[in-house]
Formats: structure tokens, sequence, C-alpha cells
């Protein structure tokens, strides 16, 4: 059996969301912007340089969850969940996502 070693192994599908949070590592607190979501992990813009393997807590205005960082690459990083997300927590979440897009474009 020959695999591609650059497949996609997600187990979920990503959604693109665009929502800022906060990600707090050692004690730290960093501004980041969710990038895509799934009930598995996240994609995050963040300035902040983690290492693989640093845990961290993904606080996304109601929720927030344990996570670990699995890769970070030039100011985006990929978390995995300690705990899946149900599908009412990703439904909110994009749907927050989507009100959020909706009231920027108004103001434009």
């Amino acid at each position: 059996m020959n695999h591609d070693p650059y497949e996609d192994r997600r187990v979920y599908p990503r959604v693109p969301v665009a929502l800022p949070a906060f990600l707090q590592a050692n004690e730290e607190r960093h501004a980041v912007r969710l990038l895509d979501l799934s009930p598995g992990g996240a994609k995050l813009d963040c300035a902040a340089s983690l290492p693989t393997g640093t845990t961290v807590i993904l606080d996304c205005g109601t929720l927030g969850r344990g996570a670990v960082v699995r890769w970070n690459s030039a100011g985006v990083m990929g978390i995995c969940f300690d705990s899946e997300l149900d599908a009412r927590d990703v439904a909110a979440l994009i749907d927050r996502s989507r009100a959020l897009d909706v009231r920027m474009k108004i103001r434009d």
C-alpha cells in the first residue's frame, strides 16, 4: 500500500471561519484569529511562536478548550483539542463567524 506523505490525514473536514480568540500558554495570553475549525482542532493566525507540543487553552467567547500545538509555521499554527467539540459548539462558532462577516460588510 503506497501512501502519499502529503495527503490530508485529518479525521474531520475543516470549516473556514474568521473569529478573534485568545490562546493561553505558559501563563501568557496571546490574541489570535481562528482561520478554520473542526471538532478535532483548529488553524490559528498567531504572532507568538509556540513550540510543537505546547499545551494551550483556546478561549473563543463561550468556548474554552484545552489543546496541544501540533505545528507552527510563519505565524500560523495548528492545534489539536484535548476533547472533540460537539456539533453544536462547531455550529455556534460557524454561525458567529458568519454574523461577524455580515456585520463587517455592512460597515464597509
